[in-house]
């Protein structure tokens, strides 16, 4: 059920390690006005909707299916949305939960972790966070990476993210890095818009003097999870496994994480014994994001030596919901931890297919009968 994609022995080593155990399972809500732009996101409708999808994500993933939900699912152009996965596998496992607030316009709704950060502005702007925030949200994450080792004791910690735009700050991050990523990321369309993400990277990398050092480049033109998420692997990575889940953002956040390790930031890290150790961190997504056509997962990730690329082989093919279905069509893919959830899944409990899909179409089922609103 786990398909290796780049770095076989590092990846088969890495699998070998945390095989038989449970993670413990951080999720990063972030958000950026890039969202709002029309088209640039299927993860919710409209622009309107897009405001309150991390929100929304994070209260099914703590509460599950519920009658009144404080924030509903926003619909989506197509399909359920992967948070059916991730909240899935959580309660199947009984997995321990952290909820990260990197940056949002709304609070979670649910018990959570508050960063002190804020949302991004579009990264057009060139100035999508002040540098003081994302030096705050830097510490923070490598404060967290320490206690969420320490939590996972012997074992690895799986860290999601919800940023809905943030493949197109995962591009704009990754060729402000010289990561040649056009072309290559993913989205959450069936096919990827590369024009519209590229015209607005470009918009961004314009007005700025590259090369910049890495906090500087995700102030420029990034989001609040790519540093949050990057300082709690390269913490936790010195005690234990990181599972980053998730595809094109996850691969911009393990770019991010090289590139720290060779700036200053990266010195000042080994002055407090803190070492990255990239042997200990594996990136995992899913089959829709892997095979992607529309984009170049692969290729992308072969870019970024010194991290492997793993996927689950679910497959949503044989699914009696037309709401999973669509992921075959190339509809949703990822988000939530999802990808890394299901390997998690398949590491700790040897979870095929048949288990996967039947835990996910019971939430499913259980969201239908109760009423819940999402996309067919």
């Amino acid at each position: 059920m786990i398909q290796i994609h780049t770095q076989p022995l590092q990846a088969q080593q890495w699998l070998a390690r945390y095989r038989g155990k449970l993670p413990v399972f951080a999720c990063v809500l972030g958000f950026t006005d890039t969202c709002l732009i029309p088209g640039i996101s299927a993860a919710g409708k409209t622009p309107e909707d897009r405001k309150y999808t991390a929100i929304a994500d994070a209260e099914f993933l703590a509460n599950g299916v519920r009658l009144d939900p404080e924030y509903p699912l926003p619909p989506l152009i197509a399909g359920a949305s992967p948070v059916y996965i991730a909240r899935a596998i959580v309660a199947a496992l009984d997995l321990p939960l952290y909820i990260f607030n990197a940056g949002l316009p709304t609070p979670p709704s649910v018990p959570h972790i508050d960063l002190g950060g804020m949302p991004a502005a579009c990264l057009t702007t060139g100035a999508a966070l002040p540098l003081a925030v994302v030096d705050r949200l830097y510490r923070q994450g490598l404060l967290w990476g320490e206690k969420l080792a320490a939590d996972a004791k012997d074992g690895y910690i799986v860290i999601g993210e919800c940023v809905v735009g943030g493949t197109t700050t995962a591009l704009s991050l990754l060729m402000g890095l010289g990561i040649d990523a056009a072309g290559k990321v993913n989205s959450s369309h069936p096919v990827c818009n590369h024009q519209q993400k590229w015209d607005l990277v470009e918009r961004g990398l314009a007005g700025l003097n590259l090369p910049l050092s890495p906090l500087e480049l995700v102030a420029a033109i990034g989001d609040p999870m790519q540093i949050v998420v990057a300082g709690m692997a390269i913490s936790a990575s010195k005690s234990c496994g990181v599972l980053l889940a998730g595809g094109t953002q996850m691969l911009a956040v393990a770019a991010l994480i090289q590139a720290i390790g060779l700036d200053s930031p990266g010195e000042r890290l080994r002055q407090r014994g803190i070492a990255i150790d990239t042997a200990q961190i594996v990136v995992g997504t899913t089959d829709w994001v892997a095979n992607d056509r529309s984009g170049n997962t692969v290729a992308l990730a072969k870019l970024i030596p010194q991290i492997p690329l793993i996927s689950t082989r679910l497959s949503f093919a044989n699914s009696q919901y037309p709401q999973l279905q669509v992921y075959e069509r190339g509809f949703v893919k990822e988000g939530v931890g999802a990808g890394g959830l299901a390997i998690a899944a398949s590491l700790a409990q040897n979870w095929g297919q048949v288990e996967l899909l039947n835990s996910i179409e019971q939430l499913l089922a259980a969201s239908i009968e109760m009423g819940s609103g999402f996309s067919k």
